[in-house]
């Protein structure tokens, strides 16, 4: 089984259970649908959890799973991640994209040099994303995922096309 990372559990929330997850999903109401089942890494393993509840608060995801309705079920796993199935990731629309697809690929400007490599997708203030690129020898750089940088993504040759304004950089 191939897990993607959805979360990590930064704390508990009240006494009934509920965790409260950092998330790096953008389709939270659905990975935590009641009845779904989710994974939390802890010590080495992959443990299944089935969601009983889901909400948000303060921009955070409380869940509370199945079997585990009580702070004392769930505080062991304060900071461990939490994980999908693979399998369970659903088709995204033409041009669309997962943030960990991104991860990795090389970006360069529209002439084709090469600037560096994506290595996280962050949310700078609520629907705001910005593309972290690595560069060599040289501080990171946070470009807006927005149309006007992102000129294309090709996912065949593991590359994105950056539009580069002065200053950008």
């Amino acid at each position: 089984m191939e897990y993607i990372k959805i979360g990590k559990i930064i704390n508990t929330h009240g006494i009934k259970g509920e965790l409260k997850i950092s998330s790096c999903s953008d389709f939270d109401a659905e990975r935590y649908q009641k009845g779904n089942t989710v994974y939390i890494a802890s010590r080495g393993q992959y443990l299944p959890f089935q969601v009983q509840s889901f909400r948000t608060h303060q921009g955070y995801s409380l869940v509370s799973f199945q079997n585990a309705q009580n702070i004392n079920d769930v505080e062991q796993y304060k900071e461990c991640m939490i994980y999908m199935d693979a399998a369970d990731r659903q088709p995204l629309r033409n041009g669309e994209y997962y943030r960990d697809q991104l991860l990795d690929l090389k970006a360069v400007d529209e002439e084709g040099h090469e600037i560096g490599i994506i290595k996280a997708v962050e949310e700078t203030c609520p629907g705001q994303r910005h593309l972290r690129l690595q560069r060599e020898g040289k501080s990171d750089a946070l470009i807006p995922y927005i149309p006007f940088f992102i000129k294309k993504v090709d996912m065949e040759q593991k590359c994105i096309v950056i539009h580069v304004e002065e200053g950008l950089l």
